[in-house]
C-alpha cells in the first residue's frame, strides 16, 4: 500500500485566535500527531470518521469533539453552530489556546486543489456570528466568523 504523502499542519492565526489545520492520523502516526499538537492545542474538532483512539489525545489534557460529515461537502447548519459557539467560548475562556481542526486528508490546504462544493458554500455564506475584540489600544474590532 503506497504511503499518503500528508501536508503539513498549518496554523493560521487572527487576533487572539489560534488555529491548527492538521491531516487526520491513524493509531500508527499518533505520537507524532501529538507532538504536533503541543503548541498550546487544547481542542480537536475531528469533521471525519474516526481513524484513531482518542484516549491517548484525551491523556496528554486535549479534548476531541467528533463533528462528521461528508468528505467535500460542506458542514450541516448544526456543526456551524456548533463551531461559531465552540469558538466565542474557547477564545473568551483560554485566551491563547488553539483549536485544531482536521478531515479526511486535508486536501484543501494544498495548493492547486479546489472543491467546488465547499468554495460556493462560503461563497453563499452569511455570517451568523461577530466576535469583538478590543486591539491593543482599546479600539473594539469586529471579527466574522465562518
Amino acid at each position: 500500500m503506497a504511503r499518503m504523502n500528508r501536508p503539513a499542519p498549518v496554523e493560521v492565526t487572527y487576533k487572539n485566535m489560534r488555529f491548527l489545520i492538521t491531516h487526520n492520523p491513524t493509531n500508527a502516526t499518533l505520537n507524532k500527531f501529538i507532538e504536533e499538537l503541543k503548541c498550546g492545542v487544547t481542542t480537536i474538532v475531528r469533521v471525519c470518521e474516526a481513524t484513531y483512539d482518542t484516549a491517548l489525545v484525551e491523556k496528554e489534557g486535549t479534548h476531541v469533539l467528533d463533528w462528521p460529515f461528508d468528505d467535500g461537502a460542506p458542514p450541516s447548519n448544526q456543526i456551524v453552530d456548533d463551531w461559531l459557539s465552540l469558538v466565542k467560548i474557547k477564545f473568551r475562556e483560554e485566551p491563547g489556546c488553539c483549536i485544531a481542526v482536521h478531515c479526511v486528508a486535508g486536501l484543501g490546504r494544498r495548493r492547486g486543489v479546489f472543491n467546488s462544493k465547499q468554495l460556493l458554500y462560503l461563497e453563499k455564506y452569511r455570517p451568523k456570528m461577530w466576535l469583538r475584540f478590543k486591539d491593543s489600544n482599546g479600539h473594539r474590532n469586529n471579527c466574522c466568523i465562518q
